[in-house]
């Protein structure tokens, strides 16, 4: 069924709907193609971009701990601080070291000054009023002293980044140490929300297992999934509705140990808005190169198919026998060529069909005059027979009537012929008259008796008296006559014809038998065909034809009874 329904759709459709196919594939696959390779472009860029937000991360925060190292290695060497520390007094210290934060103070900033053990001294910005005794982180760092030590710290609750500065004197034999600066900043969301002005990026500071300082909302950043700090390599994480491509990296303290984690973030919203809006943009270029597609190809093909329908006609006009059908040649290619190829194959058919119509009109000419030859070889050799005996046999007064009057009867037959040939040329045919079967076939036996008797041939005939056809009683006594000569002819050497009929319904069925060879089995299939002949001496094999087309113009029909044994057995069917 889909088959036949493809098969029934105009070869415009299929082009357009081929064509509308390809282009849906080509853009299906170009677009698929182009939104993949954006989509890797996206997360390659992505993740550079978090990367160079580490960098500027990690710039800003080295910045930041130069800056405290520098500024601490410059306090502690100034002569007046030295001088304030070395009297060991805490209100010195602690005046000196006001003086001190006055130049670096800063809101989320801390300073604080201790002995040699770590026991504070003074403590200022964020960290005054917090109650501070100790500071164990003097105590770590001491090991690389008089190095400074820089590194992250959690304290109260809170990450800084601190740089410890120890402050040395002069001794005799070496220097000595006097006291500790330690100054540092808080890790705030200020903090991180500079570092997303700097780099786009979203920034979540981690210590003690807590957010400290996050760009992200609070829920989002408390949501984040525990990783192992590597910041060699990128994570993706989801996070409500967005994607995010995260960098995490650990922060050191001053031995070198986590204390913390930096989880740098980078949201894929925008490069998912961007795949989303070249997605629209193919669909919408899909389909402006679907109808742009179309409307060329719809053009491009009725241009095309304009030969091809011509010849469409052509060829529709020669199946109605119209051979005088021209097509227009209208270019030089292939369909031009097959036009030209058409018409010249039409000019030879209108060649080969007068040629044939020339020769068809011989051919009837020479089937008539045979048919009129066949029709009147029985009469005239009934003529020819009874003159040679009337002229050169001694006849009794009865033999001369009887010769005679066989004479008149084809005479009249002749005349009957000429009569019927004359009808039909002119288109006329005889009216059907009631007719009694037995004189009717009695008429044609008595017409070829003298050939039967010639040949040693008897024919008998048993018809019942009272079976009445309406019949053209002329054609059907040939009818007769065609198959007695025949059985005649069949039976050289003498032999018998018996002819019997016998009512069956409505119709009468007449049986014409003889004791002869039988129908050849290679002329059976076609033995009421014109032409058809075997082993006859005479004739052109039209006798049966003529007989069957006269049976069946009077509503019969006429067969050989393929069971009959011995000799052929014809029968005819006539409606009564």
């Amino acid at each position: 069924m889909k088959t036949r329904g493809l098969s029934s759709i105009s070869l415009l459709w299929k082009i357009l709907l081929s064509t509308s196919i390809a282009l849906t594939v080509l853009f299906v696959v170009t677009g698929w193609i182009v939104q993949d390779h954006v989509g890797r472009i996206a997360s390659q860029s992505l993740e550079q971009e978090v990367r160079r937000s580490f960098r500027a991360y990690d710039s800003l925060w080295r910045a930041r701990a130069e800056q405290l190292a520098s500024l601490s290695l410059v306090l502690s060497s100034m002569p007046d601080v030295r001088g304030a520390f070395s009297t060991g007094d805490r209100l010195t210290i602690s005046d000196k070291a006001g003086e001190m934060w006055d130049k670096i103070s800063r809101s989320a900033a801390i300073f604080i000054v201790t002995d040699p053990r770590g026991v504070v001294l003074a403590s200022l910005g964020r960290a005054d009023g917090e109650g501070i005794h100790d500071m164990p982180v003097v105590q770590v760092a001491a090991s690389r002293f008089p190095q400074q030590a820089t590194g992250f710290l959690t304290w109260t609750g809170r990450l800084y980044e601190v740089v410890v500065t120890p402050v040395y004197v002069a001794a005799a034999h070496e220097s000595a140490l006097l006291n500790v600066l330690i100054a540092g900043y808080a890790v705030e969301d200020q903090v991180a929300r500079e570092l997303k002005n700097s780099t786009g990026s979203d920034f979540v500071f981690i210590a003690e297992g807590k957010v400290i300082a996050s760009t992200l909302n609070a829920g989002d950043a408390a949501k984040l999934p525990a990783v192992k700090p590597d910041q060699n390599r990128l994570e993706q994480v989801r996070l409500g509705d967005s994607e995010y491509s995260e960098l995490a990296s650990p922060l050191t303290d001053l031995q070198g140990n986590t204390v913390g984690e930096i989880r740098i973030l980078r949201s894929f919203d925008a490069a998912r808005a961007s795949i989303v809006a070249l997605r629209a943009n193919i669909v919408l270029i899909w389909v402006a190169g679907i109808l742009i597609g179309l409307a060329v190809t719809y053009y491009l093909a009725r241009r095309m198919l304009k030969p091809v329908q011509a010849l469409d006609r052509a060829a529709t006009e020669i199946s109605k026998r119209n051979y005088n059908t021209v097509v227009p040649i209208q270019s030089n290619d292939e369909l031009g060529r097959l036009a030209q190829t058409f018409n010249e194959m039409c000019a030879s058919i209108r060649s080969a069909r007068e040629e044939l119509i020339r020769q068809e009109r011989i051919g009837t000419i020479g089937r008539l005059s045979t048919s009129i030859v066949h029709d009147l070889r029985n009469p005239l050799a009934a003529i020819y027979g009874g003159a040679e005996m009337l002229v050169d046999d001694d006849l009794s007064r009865d033999q001369v009537r009887r010769l005679a009057n066989n004479i008149y009867k084809s005479s009249r037959r002749v005349q009957q012929l000429l009569q019927e040939l004359s009808d039909v040329t002119r288109g006329r045919r005889q009216s059907a008259e009631p007719c009694w079967l037995h004189e009717v076939v009695g008429a044609a036996c008595n017409t070829l008796a003298p050939t039967a008797q010639s040949s040693q041939v008897s024919v008998s005939q048993n018809i019942p008296e009272n079976i009445s056809i309406s019949l053209e009683r002329s054609p059907m006594e040939r009818v007769f006559e065609n198959l007695i000569a025949n059985a005649i002819e069949a039976m050289p050497e003498g032999g018998s014809i018996a002819i019997s009929a016998e009512r069956n319904g409505t119709a009468v069925e007449v049986f014409v038998e003889d004791t002869g060879p039988g129908i050849p089995t290679a002329i059976a299939p076609q033995l009421f065909q014109p032409f058809v002949t075997a082993g006859k001496k005479t004739g052109m094999g039209l006798g049966l034809a003529f007989s069957r087309q006269t049976v069946v113009d009077h509503g019969g029909e006429i067969w050989v009874d393929a069971n009959h044994r011995k000799g052929a057995r014809f029968v005819l069917r006539l409606p009564l």
